[in-house]
């Protein structure tokens, strides 16, 4: 388990005892207003009906549809027996702030179908208890529109982020869906210009198999250099096409950094970069992703940072992976942590994965904002 899991966990148990605490308070002030307005005995029967709604909702994190149906069903009975047996209505504000938990719990965790049943049987409860509501007094009534009220809570917070979490993936989708299009044009432009200088050179060599066949050799290491490219060319986009960790086609490396660089910096702050010795000798998708990577984190700042004075790209690489670092000056700026965690990161953070690299971005100490991203180098091969 991992720093975040733990934490989270730690979260959700404190929100469980607050929760607790909250429906100890409900269930007591209820008892002791039915007590005063009832006498006698009748408060009983609305607080064990409320504890066990309650302690459904209280342990849903384990099993949140069996515990919303357990819920939904001790209130249905509630709502039965109290009708029948002349008792307070139900359900009571405990039980009715138990079953909101649930439901938006439900709505939230579980598939479509489970969740528009939970929904459904939440309805179900207080078109009940608003039925007993019609012949009744108007105490019932209202503890009726409470119910009401709370379902209506419930399932618009369990709505919210299963709303969210479908626009994110439409456009998580259509990064990819647009990452797989360029993918295409790199195939046509890329590897069949390898393939036309292969039957060029073909073509060739036959003509000049003809009149000067001691040229042969020559034209024939000629072609099988070219296959060669062609080959390692259709390898690393075929593996960038996969459908669970497509990425970017490689981009003019290393050499056209300086260039990026200097573009940037025509418009915006400063830009100080480091490059190692050595760069030139990456492979081609090595070198595409870092050049994909120093763009993105570029224009993320002229995007998020207008405020950067300066920023800093540092590439690195030793015999096992190259690192690339961008970082700005920026003042912190509340705004900008929440629009740097957007889509934008998406494409970059798939390059990444598909080539077995990692990504972290985030503030820095102070001011400013940092990428770092690893991304491995293939072993040489040596002839």
């Amino acid at each position: 388990m991992n720093v975040r899991e733990t934490l989270a966990g730690r979260a959700g148990i404190a929100a469980d005892v607050g929760l607790g605490a909250v429906f100890a308070v409900a269930l007591a002030f209820w008892a002791f207003r039915i007590a005063e307005s009832w006498g006698g005995e009748y408060w009983r029967f609305d607080c064990a009906a409320g504890a066990v709604v309650c302690a459904c909702a209280l342990v849903r994190r384990s099993d949140p549809a069996r515990a919303a149906v357990a819920g939904l069903a001790v209130a249905a009975a509630a709502v039965l027996i109290a009708r029948l047996a002349h008792l307070p209505a139900e359900p009571g504000p405990a039980m009715a702030l138990g079953l909101s938990v649930l439901i938006g719990s439900a709505i939230r965790a579980l598939p479509a179908p489970g969740a528009v049943a939970v929904a459904a049987g939440g309805f179900a409860v207080v078109a009940g208890s608003l039925l007993a509501a019609l012949t009744s007094t108007s105490s019932h009534q209202a503890v009726a529109t409470l119910n009401g009220v709370g379902w209506l809570a419930a399932v618009a917070i369990g709505l919210w982020p299963r709303l969210l979490d479908a626009r994110r993936r439409a456009i998580a989708e259509k990064v990819r869906r647009d990452e797989r299009l360029t993918l295409a044009r790199e195939l046509h432009d890329v590897v069949a210009h390898h393939i036309t200088s292969i039957v060029l050179q073909a073509q060739a060599g036959r003509l000049v198999a003809r009149k000067h066949p001691e040229t042969v050799d020559g034209s024939l290491a000629d072609i099988e250099a070219a296959g060669s490219d062609a080959l390692a060319a259709t390898r690393r986009v075929v593996a960038l096409l996969r459908d669970e960790n497509d990425a970017a086609p490689a981009t003019p490396g290393p050499e056209r950094l300086s260039e990026l660089v200097e573009r940037f910096g025509d418009h915006g702050p400063a830009v100080r970069l480091r490059l190692p010795e050595d760069a030139s000798a990456w492979p081609p998708e090595v070198a595409g992703t870092v050049y994909r990577v120093v763009q993105e984190s570029l224009t993320n700042v002229s995007r998020h940072a207008p405020h950067a004075r300066s920023v800093t790209v540092s590439v690195a690489q030793d015999r096992e992976a190259v690192t690339v670092e961008v970082v700005d000056d920026a003042p912190p700026v509340r705004t900008r942590y929440h629009h740097r965690g957007g889509f934008g990161l998406v494409g970059m953070r798939e390059r990444l994965e598909a080539l077995g690299g990692t990504l972290r971005a985030g503030p820095r100490p102070g001011a400013g904002w940092s990428v770092l991203t690893t991304l491995p180098v293939p072993a040489r091969k040596h002839p």
